[in-house]
């Protein structure tokens, strides 16, 4: 027996909670005694702060919080509740979790693991901090452990999702005829590449007015956090499981049938088009992701949703969710500091004020400004794409979308953006980088109609800037990327163009380039 363990208190198992951890069957509840437990839930300012959270982010973790907190009572657990505003508020979980242990002397702290590097680092000090015992509970929310996917990984030349995937279908059994996929593909990605049609008429997605708990909340936010990005005004997030349900029930019944189809378009104005916007949810833990995949499952059966939607939608949970997850652990700590392709260039003020000509540039940071939301394809092929080709540094870029997103957590955040939009991994994730010329975004929106840039314009004035910054990208980085072969066959098309174009693209490039206004300082860490 430890010394520790000598010393530990008499009173109730001590149990915090983490504000992405809102799940009643959470692993360090399951089979505790209401009443030999304390329940600990935390708003500290630490979490607030360390880069300078989107203002509906900040406010839809508390008022989940706050919510969560409250069914626990009325289901008679004991919790201890620290707000923002308490005048003893230590402001990091570590303190906030010693001074519950000199309210409480408990025997023990059980805590579900956390799914961010640097709050692992520090519960993994407690044991050492803190007399009594601490247990540490892998997060059985996820299909696969951080172990599991690391004895998946070894040995592995690459780590391709698909094959990934592929093991979760089989581990849940959804889409499964046996141990054959559902309809005898894995993967019905090519048919989910619909063009976004002038007839489109999506369904809205439910919004919820702020109740009494969350506009108090949305109070304290427009006081100590009014700095920062984004506006408070359209706040409409689920904060209770209920709500969730009742967001992912509209979902299933009234957008998921045109989701596969229309997933990766873009539609000036039209935030949602037949998008989920369940990943808030999952991701605060008010929603389970495999039993939203079984629902989605159900709606295939029921000949109510095409296949290419359904397994699009669940794809994106069980497989790159999970994926995602394992491959932020595998890496850490140094993808945060990986750069690969060596760009220093600092963030663009346009990402944060969206005052650009670019009429995709300026909708995505529009719709992220006053919802805390852009899709997939508008994160990864508009402003990931742009921070790509343009070389923008990394970890400016990491920030950026650490902060405006309200479904961010470095553990989802992270992977997607230095590996798979910027490639600053070399490849470890995706295999070749996502760059691409204005053609794709004319292709898969309607930005570009009423620009003024136009993407049939290659180079000089009322060029699109994505088509010379993406020849200028290529030939930048031609020693490292022409041994790739997915990307070695379009230097044999610059090969064989003739070179006055090639000047002109690459002048062209360093015109927009030397253009670019750094970003001040403070917007994402102050």
């Amino acid at each position: 027996m430890s010394q520790s363990e000598n010393l530990s208190g008499a009173g109730p198992v001590l149990v915090p909670i983490l504000g992405d951890q809102l799940t009643r069957g959470l692993a360090s509840l399951a089979g505790r005694a209401k009443d030999d437990t304390v329940v600990l839930l935390m708003e500290v300012w630490d979490e607030a702060t360390y880069v300078k959270h989107h203002q509906q982010k900040i406010a839809l973790i508390f008022s989940a919080m706050r919510h969560f907190a409250a069914e626990l009572e009325q289901d008679g657990w004991t919790v201890d509740y620290t707000r923002l505003t308490d005048p003893d508020n230590a402001g990091s979980f570590t303190g906030e979790v010693a001074r519950a242990v000199e309210r409480h002397d408990p025997r023990e702290i059980d805590i579900v693991e956390a799914g961010e590097w640097r709050v692992q680092q520090a519960i993994e000090e407690w044991p050492d901090k803190f007399v009594c015992p601490v247990t540490i509970h892998p997060d059985d929310r996820f299909l696969c452990s951080i172990g599991e996917f690391r004895d998946w990984a070894e040995g592995r030349k690459t780590l391709q999702m698909e094959y990934f995937y592929r093991e979760m279908r089989r581990k849940t059994g959804i889409l499964m005829a046996g141990d054959q996929p559902e309809g005898g593909q894995w993967n019905y990605d090519y048919d989910n590449r619909g063009k976004p049609d002038k007839n489109l008429n999506p369904p809205p997605a439910p919004k919820f007015a702020p109740d009494a708990v969350t506009s108090e909340v949305m109070g304290l936010v427009a006081e100590r956090f009014g700095d920062h990005f984004g506006k408070l005004d359209n706040f409409a997030w689920p904060v209770t499981r209920a709500q969730a349900e009742q967001a992912r029930a509209a979902f299933l019944t009234e957008r998921l049938p045109d989701f596969g189809t229309y997933q990766d378009a873009m539609v000036h104005g039209s935030d949602d088009l037949y998008h989920s916007l369940l990943s808030t949810s999952i991701n605060l833990g008010l929603l389970d992701p495999v039993e939203t995949c079984k629902l989605a499952e159900e709606e295939y059966y029921a000949g109510r949703a095409p296949i290419n939607a359904v397994e699009g939608f669940i794809r994106q949970i069980i497989g790159w969710r999970e994926y995602i997850r394992g491959m932020y652990w595998l890496e850490m700590p140094g993808l945060r500091e990986a750069n690969a392709l060596e760009a220093v260039r600092p963030l663009p003020e346009f990402y944060w004020t969206g005052e650009t000509d670019m009429r995709c540039m300026a909708d995505c940071v529009r719709s992220t400004r006053d919802h805390a939301h852009a899709h997939h394809i508008q994160r990864l092929m508009v402003l990931g794409n742009f921070a790509l080709i343009a070389g923008i540094r990394p970890q400016e870029v990491e920030d950026w979308f650490l902060v405006v997103y309200a479904d961010a957590y470095e553990w989802v955040e992270l992977p997607n953006v230095a590996a798979m939009a910027l490639w600053a991994d070399k490849g470890r994730l995706a295999t070749k980088p996502y760059a691409a010329s204005g053609n794709y975004i004319n292709s898969m929106s309607d930005y570009c109609g009423k620009c003024v840039y136009s993407p049939a314009k290659k180079s000089g004035d009322g060029a699109c800037p994505f088509g010379p910054l993406y020849w200028n990208f290529l030939i930048r980085n031609r020693p490292l990327l022409e041994r790739n072969n997915r990307v070695s066959r379009v230097y044999s098309n610059w090969d064989r163009m003739d070179e006055t174009k090639r000047e002109e693209y690459l002048a062209s490039a360093e015109k927009i380039l030397a253009g670019l206004v750094p970003a001040s300082e403070g917007w994402a860490r102050g």
